[in-house]
């Protein structure tokens, strides 16, 4: 994609990001709430729970190295936690025509605070011609910090709470998720060419979430999408 006008990464862009994430950010709480309570359970102690959030910053990896925290060896640990956050190379490929433009330090700390809300808010934007990388830095921030704050109240208090999926919070993040996607696909539809590698990414998805290691069928599904995609364009 070939990106025109200034790229940077401003003050006003990291405020536009924070105020964007901000309402999404405080459901992530009850996330983080729950993996706190879930690493408790599982052994870990309340100061490893909130410096694995600090440093990790992957709810999804960090849910799986839970069920191989007491049976697994360090190596399996981390070939799961590669898998599961393989998606992230996906994504900053996709950001790639802005975030390149930056200095690596800059680059660096937008990168840092990636996740999946922030990458799907800042890619649409940047297609909507916004050139702040503040944006992405700025959602990520906001989103990292209800990460930290609900894993430290799930660590310290949040059993008391009980279940927290009787809030009916587990449907936000997917309906998010397919409302950005429908939107940005039918913006961009091409007939075949868009739908087609969309399919064939949800049926690996679906079919390797039953065969496939945890983690491994996101892997899976990017690559036959990709594989799908390249193949059209190509043609």
């Amino acid at each position: 994609m070939q990106v025109t006008g200034e790229v940077v990464i401003s003050a006003a862009g990291v405020r536009r990001g924070m105020r964007t994430m901000f309402a999404l950010a405080l459901f992530i709480i009850p996330y983080g709430m729950a993996f706190g309570v879930a690493a408790i359970d599982a052994g870990m102690p309340a100061t490893h729970v909130v410096t694995m959030s600090v440093f990790v910053f992957s709810g999804a990896a960090q849910f799986a190295s839970l069920e191989l925290w007491t049976s697994a060896s360090i190596i399996s640990l981390l070939l799961v936690v590669l898998a599961v956050s393989a998606r992230f190379v996906l994504l900053g490929a996709s950001l790639s025509p802005w975030i390149n433009r930056l200095s690596r330090p800059q680059r660096l700390a937008a990168l840092a605070v990636l996740s999946d809300p922030n990458f799907a808010d800042s890619l649409t934007a940047f297609k909507n011609h916004e050139r702040d990388i503040g944006r992405l830095l700025g959602g990520g921030l906001v989103l990292w910090a209800a990460w930290i704050i609900g894993t430290a109240a799930g660590a310290v208090v949040g059993s008391s709470f009980g279940d927290l999926h009787r809030f009916g919070i587990d449907v936000l993040m997917p309906s998010y998720f397919a409302a950005l996607l429908l939107a940005d696909w039918l913006s961009e539809w091409q007939g075949a060419r868009t739908w087609l590698p969309a399919v064939a990414a949800a049926l690996t998805a679906i079919l390797g979430l039953h065969v496939l290691p945890p983690g491994w069928n996101i892997v899976g599904a990017a690559v036959a999408g990709g594989v799908i995609g390249g193949f059209i364009h190509g043609r």
